[in-house]
């Protein structure tokens, strides 16, 4: 997650979508699938946790780790590649899970770590370690949605990969993307959703997903000054959502010496990896074209 310097742990409470959390067991199923219909695989625990304690400690080893995993996970050949970036960082890792339409899903999670500060397992070795994961769990079946997952980097040196991304997509490839699944920080407790930041629709999905997966989600915004990879999807009105697990008693541990694998409870972890991935099948099902512009917001 990056951060700006002067960020608090005490401003993280900032108007906190109460509203969603009391819904999720009262939200209208608006798919053609109710969530307890969709499919998908789970990778086991013993897999999902190895991959999150391979992590590097240097981000110039970061990418070709990521790379590996997707390989390992079936994703390979044409579907596979990097994006090289104008500054001097590893590549964004990209891996697509071709579908039905050209209707796309962009599921992201960032590679790098702040360098000379803890391990960068919590933020964000647990997001991008799931990449993988993922892109197994939905990979089983057919899918409507082209799924793309993308390792970003340069999060922390101010949303550089993902902001290369999209900007270095037509105007007609962003009309495709009906939504960003960001996912930073998990792991230091039951899953979170940057409310405040996140489309209804998106929202709304996840409260359904949670209900009846039986999986524990609250709305927890993070701090004034804080932002995630989502954010540069939004500047061109792409719906886009961001999961975590900080609180205000967790937030210190991000970009600090205690940013480390024994931060990381994985019970709690594995379950945002089942939630994630039940989420990312049903907004396969559930997601239909969005009138939007391409042009930024100002």
């Amino acid at each position: 997650m990056q951060l700006r310097r002067t960020t608090h742990h005490r401003q993280f409470y900032c108007e906190l979508a109460g509203a969603l959390v009391a819904c999720f067991a009262c939200v209208a199923w608006s798919s053609a699938q109710s969530p307890a219909q969709i499919h998908f695989r789970l990778q086991t625990r013993e897999v999902v946790e190895g991959r999150l304690k391979s992590f590097s400690t240097k981000n110039s080893q970061r990418e070709a780790q990521i790379r590996k995993l997707f390989v390992e996970s079936g994703c390979k050949g044409a579907n596979l590649s990097e994006q090289g970036l104008d500054r001097k960082l590893p590549p964004n890792v990209i891996c697509v899970l071709p579908g039905e339409t050209q209707e796309v899903i962009v599921v992201g999670a960032h590679t790098d770590k702040v360098e000379s500060l803890g391990d960068g397992v919590v933020d964000n070795w647990t997001g991008a370690a799931l990449l993988s994961s993922l892109f197994y769990s939905l990979s089983a079946q057919p899918r409507h949605h082209t799924l793309i997952f993308v390792g970003f980097s340069g999060e922390e040196e101010g949303l550089v990969g993902s902001k290369y991304y999209v900007d270095h997509l037509s105007n007609a490839q962003r009309a495709h993307i009906e939504a960003m699944v960001n996912f930073d920080s998990l792991g230091l407790g039951p899953t979170e959703v940057w409310a405040s930041r996140a489309d209804k629709v998106l929202l709304d999905a996840l409260a359904s997903v949670a209900a009846a997966s039986k999986l524990l989600v609250t709305a927890k915004n993070v701090p004034e000054g804080a932002t995630a990879d989502s954010e540069s999807f939004a500047r061109y009105q792409i719906r886009r959502i961001t999961l975590h697990s900080v609180t205000q008693n967790t937030w210190p541990i991000l970009h600090s010496p205690s940013d480390k694998m024994a931060a990381i409870k994985m019970n709690d972890y594995y379950d945002s990896y089942k939630l994630i991935a039940a989420y990312l099948a049903y907004l396969d099902d559930a997601l239909k074209p969005a009138a939007r512009t391409d042009k930024a917001a100002h």
